[in-house]
Parts: C-alpha cells; structure tokens; sequence
C-alpha cells in the first residue's frame, strides 16, 4: 500500500503555484512543500523545480535543516539575488521539508508559513512548526512573511528583523503517526472555521490528502488561495 500521497487545487488564483516531491536516498525519505509567492508562469515553474531540489538535498544528507539550507544558499548566492532592488521580482517561496531514516529521529526544516503537522495514533493533531509571517513577530498580517526560499538574509539579519532565524528545524523522535505538509491556502480555511484538522487526516494518505484539500477550499468563503497537502504515514522502525 502506498504511504504518502499529496493533492492540491488551484482555489481562485490563475495558476498553481504549490508544489510537493518526495526524494528516496539510501532509506532517508525527505517529504517536501513549497507554497511560491506570487501566481505566475515563472513562480510556477521555479517552485517546482525548487521543490524537487528540496527533497533531493535533503534526501541526500538524511536531514531536513542541512538540506534546506544548502538550497537556500544556493539561491541565496545568485548573482540576480545580490541587487536589493532585482531581487523582489525574482521567484520565491515558503518551504517546508521533513525527512525520515532508519534509526534515526525525524527531523523538519522550514522557512515561511507553510506548516508541518503530525497526528498521533491516539488521534491528536500536532503543529510541529512556527510560522514566519508578521503576526507571529508583531501581532500583524499573517499575509506578510518574514522568511523564504529565494531570500539572501542570514540567520542573524532575520533575527535582527524579526526575532527568529532565515531557517527554523525540530528534531523529534519517531513514532507512528502520520505526517501532514500544508499550505496556508490549506490550513488556514479550516482553522480559521475552527475545524478539527484530525477529521480530515483519516482514510489512505490519499483520501486523507484529497479530503483535507476539497475541505479547506469549500471551507475558504470569498476567495480559495491554492491549497495544497502531502500525507505520509511514518513508521517508528523503518521511518
């Protein structure tokens, strides 16, 4: 049986600009989200290559944090990244990684607002990261991000701003659960209706992720931001 799956709508905007990929590397899976900024072709088509370079590095290094700091950087450097002015028109986004092996802890890295969440055999529904957006840092507009993919800031220039680092990571110890990766067109639909998120995480990873998805979007009144979700069933001994 298949173990992760993920489903996304495009909701109101014109193109799609969320995208997911897994990456395998001797056992260590890494399970990624990129939610891009903007709805374009061009933050379409750079989100889903970042996203898959995401899995990969984190794969790779069998770590979350070390392999979205590698892509970070990588963008970081970019040349077009070092003008302050050019830099804003260049694609970006929020991420949001978590990698598995065997043995070994689970860990998740993220920059941004998309959001890692796990629910436990016992039906509970943990968030397991911490937005960067204005609302977190000063009570404001959780549409404002203060972090991403695609930004040049350091960790120390990020905390200077707003107090928490360019890349925030957890490690936690595996268990059997299931792992939920979501943007905010996902999330925040159902959480600002005050739903129980674990009423929507049950069934395969792939009714799990559909439900999740088509909920939020019925759930999203005015306008459907994209919306989408990866669901991976984590194991305490094979990760």
């Amino acid at each position: 049986m298949r173990t992760h799956a993920s489903f996304q709508l495009i909701g109101d905007r014109s193109h799609q600009c969320d995208a997911t990929a897994t990456y395998t590397h001797d056992g260590a899976r890494a399970y990624a989200l990129c939610d891009g900024i903007g709805s374009t072709d061009a933050v379409r088509d750079w989100t889903r290559t970042a996203t898959r370079q995401l899995a990969r590095a984190a794969a790779l290094r069998a770590d979350a944090e070390t392999g979205l700091r590698t892509v970070y950087e990588a963008y970081a450097a970019e040349p077009n990244r070092q003008d302050k002015y050019a830099r804003y028109d260049l694609p970006a986004a929020c991420a949001v990684v978590a990698v598995t092996a065997p043995g070994k802890p689970l860990t998740v890295a993220w920059c941004g607002d998309a959001r890692a969440y796990i629910l436990t055999p016992h039906g509970t529904v943990q968030r397991l990261t911490a937005d960067h957006n204005r609302r977190r840092v000063f009570q404001g507009n959780r549409n404002i991000i203060t972090s991403c993919l695609g930004a040049t800031e350091t960790d120390e220039e990020r905390k200077a701003l707003y107090g928490h680092p360019a890349i925030e990571s957890l490690t936690r110890a595996m268990e059997n659960c299931r792992l939920l990766l979501a943007s905010d067109g996902a999330y925040e639909p159902l959480e600002d209706s005050a739903r129980n998120l674990a009423d929507y995480l049950t069934g395969t990873p792939n009714e799990a992720a559909r439900d999740f998805t088509t909920s939020a979007i019925a759930h999203a009144g005015t306008y459907a931001d994209n919306a989408t979700t990866l669901v991976a069933d984590l194991t305490a001994r094979t990760g």
